[in-house]
């Protein structure tokens, strides 16, 4: 018997050392990934409660709509009518409830256009850009109502 494992010792050594590992694997493991995680898929369930304790920063295009009544039908002529008015003013949640007190944030207009219309190949054909550092005019706002870009 001696013999048979003294041929195979180096298999015992590796087979001792691979399962010290795959240990060690598990150990760090359970220490490192939250509990929860995979019990609905491929995320930690616990997170859509921290999501929910998190306070609302988005007041939506209705709350936008209510109070803005003017712009609204400036906007809804032009080509950025699908655009809601959040993803150019940034969350507004603090705004509907207080406006008085909490301003909605009022973009410049040369660097909020270009994330959008900076020209690039993989954008499409008939959508407008502009290569900025080559268009006329100090800023966007200058020459286009950015509620209505077409109505120049």
């Amino acid at each position: 018997m001696k013999r048979v494992l003294g041929e195979a010792e180096h298999l015992v050594r590796l087979a001792v050392v691979a399962a010290v590992l795959v240990l060690i694997f598990f150990a760090i493991r359970r220490a490192v990934v939250p509990a929860g995680f995979g019990k609905y898929g491929h995320y930690r369930s616990a997170s859509l409660d921290d999501i929910r304790a998190r306070p609302i920063s988005f007041a939506g295009h209705e709350a936008c709509e209510a109070c803005h009544d003017g712009i609204v039908k400036v906007k809804v002529a032009g080509k950025h009518a699908h655009i809601n008015c959040e993803a150019c003013h940034g969350p507004a949640a603090k705004h509907a409830d207080d406006p008085f007190n909490n301003h909605a944030l009022k973009p410049d207009p040369a660097t909020l256009c270009v994330r959008c219309h900076e020209a690039d190949a993989a954008k499409p054909k008939n959508f407008p850009q502009v290569i900025s550092r080559e268009h006329y005019g100090p800023a966007c706002g200058d020459c286009h109502n950015p509620h209505h870009p077409n109505g120049v």
